[in-house]
């Protein structure tokens, strides 16, 4: 259905309902009824013509022909979206409003909620319009006046978002993630309530539970919660947070479920320079020298992974980097004793906003790429912001991935291809580490597989800024508070930012596990179509990104 046809049909729907209810009488329910499809016509009526405008221009901002995706269209798409769901609604309450089956309070809840978000999505589709109309031709991120920025995020404190936390959370996206959405979102606001609270143990356990049950049943409720929580906590919350699964019990419960490898080990790379040859003239070298911003020369955490042991690994001088981690560090199970070295190798470093998870975090898919693949994967654990902000992070993968090259040897790995892998934080610097070592002159990575890397870290405004509003995992005052504190900017005293992960999130799922399994399968899809390309031809000195 176009979208003027769309517009249409929600306002003839709206009228309809508008005056039946208008008609019953002067009860507050039918007044509040009247009302909200009053506010759904005008809303509608107003956000079609901005709608069309941008459609008529998002063309001009597409890569090319094959891949018909930017900013606009994703705004207008969440737009129709919202328009879409309120007409199913309408048609509904059309239909249904004389039967003594008719839901009357939990309809109403419905509708006012998606009348509140497509009021913001108006104001949205305006600030769209504005960036459209002041910008250059044919860019997305506004460059000049940052009057209009400084505007733009005045506005942005001022509108309304917990509407898009609540009982509208995640409708802009397929109906099966929006369980997992709802998991997040509950334990996040649960997890807010007992933030810096002195409580261990089962009260822990028993308060988290209570309060999970209050914010599932009350979807306004979390709504509120949640815009406080993204809007007022600073970065130490979300450090806390996103370790959750750093806590021992879950980690355990984790890697139970995944695969078992053979060489799970934990390394402590010494703060020690090396030379490496320069890929123009291998007869000539260049220091890569330790990590030294901010705390000076420390050893980098390294987490070698792979399903076989392979030749190399069990040697004597890569035990003697490694770093005690009980008994899982090195996992026997009966397979061949020693598989010959693999031809690839995979780097891969991790995400959490530069500000929280190591390699423990995503060991459990890392365990599944390494048997998938079959090559071994090196996971760098750098330094954290805000403690450590840049260039600490980048100096540490980098002097890790020149490590992992030189050494490939006693990784398991021939080195014949060497792919750098990263989400989030970790695909930023993923990025940063290939444009240093060419910039080093040293061996640039194979191939990159980012996944939603950070790649624009400046606060300019764009279409795709706007929709961060309602980002229900990263919103841009959270990706703000990361990027301020990686950049340096986070200076507040947090003498009690030990604080323990308190309150508990319900993270076995069924749905949560289904999407983690979907990323992991695709990651590992895209690694492993890499590594096969190409694998009898030599190596070049290019850095193809993922996706050309």
């Amino acid at each position: 259905m176009d979208l003027h046809t769309m517009t249409q049909s929600l306002v003839t729907l709206a009228e309809d309902n508008l005056a039946f209810f208008s008609s019953q009488g002067p009860g507050e329910t039918a007044r509040r009824l009247s009302g909200v499809f009053a506010g759904v016509r005008e809303q509608a009526l107003g956000l079609e013509p901005t709608l069309g405008r941008l459609l008529s221009v998002a063309h001009l901002f597409d890569l090319d022909a094959e891949t018909p995706a930017n900013g606009y269209r994703s705004l207008v798409h969440t737009a129709r979206c919202c328009l879409a769901h309120l007409l199913h609604k309408s048609r509904y309450v059309a239909s249904n409003r004389r039967s003594i089956f008719f839901r009357t309070s939990h309809n109403l809840a419905e509708l006012e909620a998606y009348l509140a978000a497509l009021t913001q999505l108006r104001a949205l589709a305006y600030y769209a319009q504005r960036l459209l109309t002041t910008n250059q031709p044919g860019r997305l991120f506004f460059e000049g006046d940052e009057g209009l920025i400084a505007d733009f995020l005045r506005e942005y404190v001022t509108l309304h978002k917990g509407c898009f936390y609540g009982r509208c959370l995640g409708f802009q996206f397929t109906p099966a993630i929006r369980p997992f959405l709802q998991t997040i979102s509950i334990g996040l606001v649960s997890f807010g309530e007992h933030y810096k609270r002195n409580e261990t143990g089962l009260s822990v356990t028993a308060s988290s539970l209570f309060t999970s049950g209050r914010f599932a049943i009350d979807p306004e409720l979390r709504g509120a919660e949640f815009e406080r929580i993204t809007q007022n906590l600073d970065v130490h919350f979300w450090k806390a947070f996103w370790n959750i699964t750093e806590i021992e019990v879950l980690s355990s419960l984790a890697n139970m479920a995944s695969v078992t490898v053979r060489v799970s080990r934990l390394l402590s790379l010494p703060p020690e320079a090396f030379e490496m040859p320069l890929t123009s003239d291998p007869k000539l070298t260049v220091t890569i020298s330790p990590a030294l911003a901010h705390t000076g020369p420390g050893p980098v955490l390294v987490r070698l992974i792979s399903y076989d042991l392979r030749e190399g690994q069990d040697s004597g001088e890569l035990s003697s980097l490694a770093k005690s981690e009980g008994p899982r560090s090195l996992e026997l199970r009966p397979r061949p004793q020693q598989a010959p070295r693999s031809r690839s190798l995979v780097v891969h470093i991790h995400g959490g906003g530069f500000v929280a998870q190591t390699s423990k975090s995503h060991e459990p898919y890392l365990k599944s790429w390494a048997q998938e693949l079959g090559a071994p994967i090196l996971s760098i654990d750098y330094s954290l912001a805000p403690e450590a902000p840049f260039p600490r992070a980048l100096e540490e993968c980098f002097y890790a991935y020149c490590w992992a090259v030189k050494h490939c040897a006693l990784l398991g790995s021939t080195g014949e291809r060497i792919c750098l892998a990263g989400d989030s934080a970790g695909g930023n610097l993923c990025f940063t580490v290939s444009l240093r070592a060419a910039a080093y002159g040293v061996r640039v990575p194979d191939g990159i597989m980012a996944a939603y890397p950070a790649t624009m870290l400046q606060s300019t405004a764009s279409p795709s800024r706007l929709l961060s509003l309602m980002d229900p995992l990263l919103p841009l005052s959270v990706l703000s508070k990361c990027v301020s504190a990686y950049a340096g900017g986070e200076t507040e005293d947090h003498s009690d930012s030990d604080q323990k992960a308190l309150g508990m999130m319900g993270l076995v799922r069924r749905d949560t596990a289904l999407l983690f399994r979907d990323l992991r399968l695709g990651a590992s899809s895209w690694l492993n179509s890499f590594l096969e390309l190409s694998r009898h031809k030599s190596h070049t000195n290019s850095v193809p990104m993922a996706g050309e």
